[in-house]
């Protein structure tokens, strides 16, 4: 067994914004309300949300051997999230994707907790996750107190926004106390994210129709022309940047999850002009690098022709 305070102290070490514990066991009522979701045709070409759904929704099944789940947050709000662009932009990038590839960050944050738990629990086994295997990770975190899925789906937290990126520890160990989720909190009646949303994606049920969603439709190998961009080239940052909790909540302090560069300084002709070498050297290690520089170009011609 290991101590939750020396999960916490040494979650907070690493640079987490937010850190909880629960149990490995499984997410019944969310597999339920995701299961309806994939049913009613919404999930579009995310067809790898319908394998391994049962694992999805049950740790124990995912990583044999698990007692618990850490449950870890890092906040990534900066002033580009806050802001936004100029209404006339046709070259909008969501404000995580200027910043090195969460994906490489995180697992190290975690790799970095797990070793430090380790020296006061040597038997430990874990694997670390994040948004690389068939986790329901905001089902996790609301079960460990962070917040709340908000109407746009996405986790709000009270403290930080919905501006978070989220990591999993799956553990061999019980802990010696587990979070609750958290009570008495919510969106109450504000609907600023579906009345802001472009295309009108967020429907009244807190679940995203992805086949209008920009952020799926500018990312995504398949793309559809009869869907406006809006501005977007990857990603979109509408719903958050209108939401109260985030328009309230602290910049990220974290340097690991500074823009590598100013989305809002490079120009449509920029971004047409770019070379594939170029592309590399400015963003290669953001999560651009998934759409390529073609596909960019690609949806910032799309946007001139709105």
């Amino acid at each position: 067994m290991i101590a939750k305070n020396v999960i916490t102290n040494a979650a907070l070490e690493v640079g987490f914004d937010l850190v909880g514990v629960v149990r490995a066991e499984p997410l019944t009522e969310e597999r339920n309300r995701f299961s309806e979701w994939l049913l009613s045709g919404r999930g579009s070409t995310l067809s790898y949300l319908e394998r391994n759904v049962e694992k999805r929704f049950d740790p124990s099944l995912l990583v044999e051997g698990a007692r618990s789940v850490i449950i870890c947050a890092v906040s990534y709000l900066s002033p580009l999230g806050k802001e936004g662009y100029d209404a006339s932009s046709v070259t909008k990038v969501a404000s995580y994707a200027a910043a090195r590839d969460y994906h490489l960050t995180i697992k190290e944050m975690l790799q970095q907790l797990a070793e430090r738990l380790k020296t006061f629990c040597p038997e430990l086994r874990f694997r670390a996750f994040t948004d690389s295997a068939p986790v329901s990770e905001k089902s996790l975190a609301v079960r460990a107190g962070f917040g709340w899925i908000g109407r746009n789906s996405l986790l709000v937290t009270p403290s930080h926004g919905s501006m978070l990126l989220l990591g999993e520890l799956f553990i061999s160990c019980d802990v010696d106390a587990y979070d609750e989720p958290m009570q008495g909190v919510g969106c109450g009646s504000c609907r600023a994210c579906i009345d802001h949303c472009p295309n009108r994606a967020i429907l009244d049920d807190r679940s995203i129709d992805t086949r209008r969603c920009i952020s799926c439709r500018t990312i995504e190998r398949e793309q559809d022309d009869a869907v406006p961009l809006r501005g977007w080239v990857f990603g979109c940052d509408e719903c958050q940047s209108v939401c109260p909790f985030n328009r309230h909540a602290p910049l990220h302090t974290n340097p690991r999850f500074d823009a590598l560069f100013n989305p809002r300084e490079l120009t449509a002709a920029g971004w047409l002009e770019m070379s594939e070498e170029e592309f590399c050297a400015m963003a290669g290690a953001t999560p651009m690098v998934r759409a390529g520089l073609a596909r960019i170009k690609r949806n910032i011609l799309f946007n001139e022709q709105e």
